[in-house]
């Protein structure tokens, strides 16, 4: 899969684009990125690429031409490749939302920057804008990083192991089940006697609970949101008894 990115400071993505999950999907041809320096497509000698905005107000809007031509010059030699944009106004990035960015050849990641950018460029280019909640970042450059790391993962063979995607937190819409490692003990905490049982089956069972259950306390939100089967409902149901409390 390829990654195209304009930003005005490409410095932002050595390190996080240089090691881990994405160094390893780089390293196995599966994904390729390219950055691309906005103020390279600027024409003034000082290479300006923002300005006052029409109307007034405080801040800066990125330029129109600057960035329309690198669109422009990315697109033409990658056709087939989504243009997205970084927006506090996008859809919610999400564990869907990235699975379905996953099946695109490639994508082509606009980083916002200053108090925005010229709407024109939504209007003739953006596909899609992505956002990562509700909050203020300086640039887009963060939320592009994300986006690239969560699409990543999801891609067939950059894993060390096929499973670990699937078991993520949000893949089956809940909270992942809480995980442990050797040693067996640790000041005075225990592993979960069923995880050394060696029965598949019990684990599995009990894995699905504690998932129900970590959902149902941190994001209760998430269950209304998928459908439970009758295994889920009679997990609930038990947790409801050891629990004390009643799942709505």
């Amino acid at each position: 899969m390829r990654f195209d990115i304009l930003t005005l400071f490409p410095g932002m993505f050595c390190g996080p684009f240089d090691e881990s999950i994405i160094r390893r999907g780089r390293d196995k041809q599966l994904i390729d990125i390219a950055l691309h320096n906005i103020r390279d497509y600027a024409t003034d000698r000082h290479q300006v690429t923002d300005d006052a905005p029409y109307g007034g107000g405080a801040g800066m809007v990125m330029k129109v031409e600057p960035l329309a031509a690198c669109i422009e010059s990315v697109k033409s030699r990658q056709p087939a490749s989504t243009i997205v944009m970084t927006s506090p106004q996008g859809r919610r990035l999400t564990h869907a939302v990235a699975a379905e960015l996953a099946l695109r050849p490639g994508l082509i990641i606009i980083c916002g920057r200053y108090e925005g950018v010229d709407e024109r460029i939504r209007d003739l280019f953006v596909e899609d804008d992505i956002s990562l909640g509700d909050f203020v970042l300086s640039g887009g450059e963060i939320a592009a990083i994300t986006i690239v790391d969560a699409v990543t993962r999801l891609i067939p063979g950059v894993l060390g192991s096929g499973e670990s995607a699937e078991t993520d937190s949000f893949c089956d819409g809940l909270l992942e089940y809480p995980q442990y490692t050797r040693p067996p003990e640790f000041r005075g905490l225990k592993v979960p006697e069923i995880l050394l049982s060696g029965n598949h089956e019990l684990i599995r069972k009990w894995r699905r609970r504690e998932s129900l259950r970590k959902t149902r306390i941190l994001r209760p939100d998430l269950l209304t949101g998928i459908t439970l089967t009758k295994e889920d409902r009679k997990l609930l149901a038990e947790l409801d008894h050891q629990d004390g409390a009643t799942f709505i």
